[in-house]
């Protein structure tokens, strides 16, 4: 039997990743209520988005502490998080707190691996490197800061974290493709 029919997939886990993916939307109307602008709801989407990036850390610690992995888990976990991410960035852009054309990097990053996981999963599953959960982190928290009323402090510190968010962006996009023609090819080699 395989990991993915041992545990059900109905586990507290992929719970909090489809949680995650439901407080989406929510967090897109805080942002943009009242012309995106107004304090209360800066804040509010800013906590919105804290929680639901929280929900990330959580369910990954418990999918490995409590052997609650799933196949589904590891699709659904970075799908959940580049829907948040990808719509913070997205309505910080509309919004131009933040220029598209770093929207649209992290966008064509986070499509390209999504669409290279899909491409490879008959061969396995390519599970989140240690690069990418830092990416993600330096995203999130570059986002939070983003969100946050604006000061020259949470300014600065915002653009340098985003800055390196975007090189660890690039760097394990890289690493993503090399591991999925690796992981074909090692597929093709024992089939043949």
């Amino acid at each position: 039997m395989t990991e993915a029919r041992k545990v059900p997939l109905l586990n507290v886990a992929n719970i909090l990743t489809m949680a995650r993916m439901a407080l989406v939307p929510v967090f897109l109307l805080s942002l943009f209520a009242a012309g995106g602008f107004d304090t209360t709801w800066r804040l509010i989407a800013f906590g919105i988005f804290a929680v639901a990036s929280f929900t990330d850390h959580i369910d990954g610690t418990l999918a490995r502490k409590h052997g609650l992995i799933t196949d589904f888990g590891k699709i659904a976990d970075p799908i959940a998080d580049k829907a948040l991410t990808g719509s913070a960035l997205v309505g910080l852009s509309i919004l131009d707190v933040l220029p598209w054309w770093i929207t649209i990097v992290i966008a064509v990053r986070e499509v390209g691996v999504t669409l290279l996981r899909f491409w490879v999963i008959r061969y396995g599953v390519i599970p989140a490197s240690r690069g990418g959960k830092a990416k993600t982190l330096a995203q999130v928290i570059a986002i939070g800061l983003f969100l946050l009323p604006q000061n020259d402090v949470i300014a600065v510190i915002a653009w340098v974290i985003m800055a390196a968010a975007l090189v660890l962006t690039i760097v394990t996009g890289i690493d993503y493709v090399i591991r999925a023609f690796k992981l074909k090819a090692r597929a093709g080699r024992a089939v043949a």
